[in-house]
């Protein structure tokens, strides 16, 4: 399961030297019945899926993402690969876009932002999250 970066991860995401947009290709999976016990303090008055969780994240985080200049690109239904292990797969494929790696750390390090991520955290059993750079 991850769902957090871990130190080497940030140094190498800054070792890139990404000058310029950024895009964050999410891959989600789901847990069935969201876990608020990390923040009880979010937890809502009924169960809900992971996925209704994580669209409260969503709900949360969309003004925040906005303000640093980012936005979402794509938000769509996943499923098992077609190329891949056969076991694998995600809920839902996200791709968000930031000005800069420094925006998204602005954003990424937002008390306010931060104050939602219970939901996320209730809402994901796995992620992966890759910084991808266009072409030019």
């Amino acid at each position: 399961m991850f769902l957090d970066p871990d130190d080497a991860n940030v140094a190498r995401l800054i070792e890139r030297g990404i000058d310029g947009p950024v895009t964050m290709l999410n891959l989600l999976r789901f847990r069935e019945v969201a876990d608020y016990s990390v923040s009880p303090e979010l937890a809502p008055t009924h169960p809900l899926s992971g996925h209704e969780a994580y669209d409260l994240y969503i709900e949360h985080t969309r003004p925040y993402l906005m303000e640093s200049g980012g936005s979402i690109t794509f938000l769509g239904d996943g499923g098992h690969m077609f190329i891949g292990p056969a076991d694998e797969r995600w809920d839902v494929v996200m791709l968000i876009k930031q000005n800069s790696i420094d925006d998204f750390f602005a954003f990424a390090s937002n008390e306010a932002y931060l104050a939602g991520m219970g939901h996320r955290a209730a809402a994901l059993a796995d992620s992966r999250l890759l910084p991808v750079v266009e072409r030019s």
